[in-house]
Parts: C-alpha cells; structure tokens; sequence
C-alpha cells in the first residue's frame, strides 16, 4: 500500500502577504513564494499551506473572497500560481490551498446579483426578514452574535432584508440548503485540483450548515453557535465533497473545526476529511476568551495532547497559525532559554503521532511584536474588539492590554530573512510593521549559527523522514512527571521514547531514563539513568 505524503511529511503554513516581497511594493507575493522553495525544501518539509490569495477585497485580509478563479493581483496572476505549482512539485513539495467557503465576499457577482429578490441567486445566501416588536422597532432576525463582535446580521438596504454575516458584514454566508451552491462549490474544488493543488484547509468549515434561525442560548460570545456549530447537515455535506471530488482526486483535506469535540472530530476524519484541527491544546494559557489570559500551566497543555493523541487515530499537530499569537511567546521562553524552549516544542511539535504544521517563521523562533498603539494593527477582529471594550468605558490601557494577549497580528509581521531593512522582507515599508527583533531573529543569522533553533528543525524534520515510527508508529503515553510530556511510538521492532519538560523549571522523573539518544536540546549524551531534567529540557531515546 502507497504511503499517504501527508503521513511522512509536515506541513509549512505561509501567510502570503507577509512572506517575500518580490516586487518590493510592502506585500509578500507568489513570486516571491517561489524565490524561497529552495529553502522550504532544504528546511524538510513536505507541503505547503498558502492562506488565501485569491481576489479579495481584504476587508479580513483574504477570508472575504471575490473570486474563487482568480488572484489577487497584490500577490500576483493565475499564471504565477500555476508556475508555483510547477516548481514545487519538481521539489517534491505539495501545494494546500486555504478553501473559504462558509461565506464569500460582498464584493462576489453571486452577492451583488442575490440583492434582487427575484434573481436565482438570492437563494445562494442566507436572506431574512426583521422581527418587528410591538412598539414598532425593527430588529435583526435573531439574536446571533458575530464572532468579529456585534449583530450577525446586516440589513440591505436594496431589498429592505437583513443577511447573515458570521464574521464582518463584507463576509457574507453562503446557504448549503441549496445544491446548486453545493455544485458551485464543487467545480471550485476541482478547478484547483487540476491546476495542481495537492488539497484544501477548510476554514471554519464546521459552520457551514446552519440547522435553524431561532434565537441563541445566553453566551458572552458565539451566541447562537448550537444551531450552526459541526451539525449534522454539515457532516453529510462534506461526505458529499468527499465522495465526488476529495476522494477521486486523493486530496488531502483539513478542517479549521471551532469548538470540536472528540466525537465530532472522529466523525469529520471518517470519509469527510482527512484531519481537523482541534484548539483544546491552545486554549491552555487563557480563561473563556483569548483577551482573557492565565498563568500557563504547561500540564493542561499537556493533557489535552494526550487525550486527543489518545482518542483520535491521525489528526493535526500545530502551535501555531495566522490567528494565533507566537508559540515560543506563549509556552515557552523568549530570553534566558529561547533556544531551549524553542527546541523543545519543535521535538513535541515533530515526534507526535499526526501530520504536524509548522507557521511561517516558527521555525526561526519569531515571537510576539511590541506593539504600541492600535494605529499599528490590521487585524480587523483586534481593531473592533479594542473600539467594543472602548464603546463599554473599559480603560484605553487595560483594552490595549486585553488585545495584546490575543491580536492575530503577532503572527503576520513579516517574515525575517535577515539583518537589513525590515528583516529583509521587502526594501519599502511593509504593510504590517516587522517585530524590531529581526536584527538578531532572522533566517541567516539561524542558518549560520549551528546550535539555532531553525538548525535543529531541520535536524528534526530529517530524523522524522529516516524514522518510521516517527511517522505512522503507534503512540503510548507515559507518565514520568508533572509538567513532563513523555510518550513511546512503535513501529515493527524500533521504539523511540520522546521526554519534554514542558516547564521553565526542572523537573525530577519517577522512573531513570534509557535508551540510545538521537536528539536533545541540552549536551548530555548518555541519558541512561537520568531521573531529572533540566528547564525545558527534551530528549530522544531509541529504546530498541
């Protein structure tokens, strides 16, 4: 039986707008995708995922499609597309393109053609009209929230109906009632598939079908998220996809999946996509909300990987994404044991039982950027929960605050190539200001330095290929500790045991170490009888 890419190899995300600049216009660009697929093939990696780059107006930077058949022209031609996919597979890299499909643009011909009530294209959306109170107000068909703040609903003011918008109002939602947006999707699909793409990420792809329009349950944010939230419709539609297009084309496919449970995850990765990404892991270092930090406790970290390494066959293994704040910021340290800390969730990162997905610069150690003023973000979802917390008197310094812990625009400052002028990302300046860092973070100065970060994911990413119970070996959780993540995976007759102390302080172990070491972010050697390890210190042992 031929063995599944997907299964050998990780997964590198690139942001495109924030990649390489080849025009030097202050936006990442295909071009300048290509110019660096020397360098993702050197790193190790198997697949690339692009977040969008189709026509978009850029009201949520790309997730608001125009065009499905189309490139924005910031980032280049359909003909640079196809010249990437051309290039990338002759380096063995697989393409993954971001399918936005729960909602498209205001700005797409089927929205601007759906505000007639008579076109056949007013059914493609979600249309409704208002409930009247009996004093004579008007108020949005229900109480749905949101999720980038505010009514989920918009009125237009063309046809006096209100439609749905579960992000901004520029993104609006398609209706999976009707087949024929069903069908539209699926030559969408297809039309990639033959211009070379390997697969999709399905962005909140577990919203899609909406079950019913009746008010929310109370909830401080996502009201409304049990009539849309991973149901049954959903389920069925994609198993649709599945059979007449993911299938037939051996396409690798992966959920963006909010909420997801256990259950729903073995139901979506059961002839309906090929993984989901879970956040239960991610959601270690806050309270309810991302603005809402806590102190990181690297055992509830710890346990959600457990629990879904141990419930769900084959999924996702990620730290970081284009919405979420910078790993090494988060769960591990950004001074003293930068390097050790970095290393360390590289190892938990890569040694897991699943596909793992390595973000643009997580490989170099890029953190969170020291911004200063909200005039400095882009991140749209950052820009109105700060103005929301300021609408309710929330102080300017503790909104500010609050935004920081979360604001998806840590993770989309430029790409840091080197020492030179915004960290060599582009020669003018950037569409999102670079981390000051990249005078000391950037991909030459980790290349050149033998013990970096970027040099033991690439050490990593090689042991992983040579290793097949690294791969598809099975996993056995161990319990050696508190804040310590210990596990075995198995393959016929070779065992590797991976420890991490996932803490800023040392940690003693029940039971002494053994095994041969492979890989470490500390010096020592022989590990036989180790009963202690050091802040984040990780090593690989092969048992037998």
């Amino acid at each position: 039986m031929e063995k599944l890419w997907w299964k050998q190899k990780a997964i590198y995300q690139i942001y495109p707008r924030s990649f390489c600049d080849s025009n030097n216009d202050g936006i990442g660009d295909i071009p300048g995708i290509i110019s660096k697929l020397d360098y993702l093939k050197d790193l190790g990696v198997g697949g690339i995922w692009l977040s969008p780059v189709y026509k978009s107006p850029n009201d949520d930077m790309g997730y608001d499609i125009s065009d499905y058949y189309d490139i924005n022209p910031e980032y280049g031609t359909l003909e640079d597309m196809k010249r990437l996919f051309k290039e990338a597979k002759k380096r063995d890299i697989h393409v993954i393109m971001d399918l936005v499909i729960n909602h498209t643009s205001d700005e797409h011909p089927w929205f601007i053609e759906s505000k007639k009530l008579d076109s056949p294209y007013h059914d493609y959306y979600i249309w409704q009209k208002g409930q009247t109170k009996k004093n004579g107000k008007e108020l949005p068909p229900n109480n749905w929230q949101s999720m980038f703040t505010g009514s989920a609903w918009e009125k237009c003011p063309e046809n006096g109906q209100y439609y749905l918008h579960l992000f901004t109002r520029k993104q609006v939602d398609l209706n999976y009632r009707n087949p024929k947006v069903i069908e539209e999707v699926k030559k969408i699909l297809r039309f990639w598939l033959d211009l070379g793409a390997s697969g999709f990420r399905c962005d909140v792809i577990n919203m899609i079908y909406k079950e019913s329009f009746a008010d929310g349950k109370p909830a401080v944010y996502k009201r409304g998220h049990e009539h849309f939230l991973s149901k049954p419709g959903c389920h069925a539609i994609l198993k649709e996809f599945h059979d007449e297009v993911f299938e037939p084309y051996h396409a690798y496919t992966v959920g963006e999946t909010a909420d997801v449970d256990i259950e729903n995850a073995k139901t979506f990765t059961q002839g309906e996509l090929s993984t989901v990404f879970p956040f239960e892991h991610t959601e270690s270092d806050y309270f309810l909300l991302p603005l809402w930090k806590r102190k990181y406790n690297p055992q509830r970290m710890i346990n959600a990987l457990i629990k879904w390494q141990e419930h769900v066959d084959w999924n996702t293994i990620f730290f970081e994404n284009h919405d979420q704040p910078r790993s090494l910021s988060r769960f591990g340290d950004v001074g003293k044991y930068r390097k050790e800390s970095g290393k360390m969730l590289a190892t938990v990162l890569l040694t897991l039982r699943g596909t793992p997905f390595i973000f643009e610069g997580q490989e170099i150690g890029m953190t969170n950027v020291p911004f200063t003023d909200i005039s400095q973000l882009r991140d749209i979802s950052s820009v109105n929960v700060f103005n929301l917390l300021r609408k309710f008197h929330i102080g300017k310094k503790l909104a500010w605050h609050w935004v920081m812990n979360f604001t998806r625009d840590h993770a989309r400052t430029p790409m840091q190539w080197k020492n030179t002028a915004n960290g060599g990302f582009s020669t003018v300046a950037p569409w999102l200001m670079s981390n000051p860092n990249f005078t000391t973070i950037n991909v030459e100065a980790e290349t050149q330095d033998a013990d970096s970060i970027a040099n033991y994911y690439k050490t990593m990413l090689s042991l992983k290929t040579r290793t097949s119970a690294l791969q598809e070996g099975t996993f056995t959780a161990l319990h050696l500790g508190k804040k310590v993540l210990a596990f075995e995976r198995s393959e016929g007759s070779e065992t590797i045991r991976v420890v991490a102390n996932m803490d800023h302080k040392p940690h003693r172990l029940n039971a002494p170490l053994k095994g041969k070491k492979l890989l470490g972010n500390y010096p020592l050697e022989d590990y036989a009888g180790v009963k202690k390890l050091q802040p984040y210190e990780t090593v690989i042992l092969k048992t037998k």
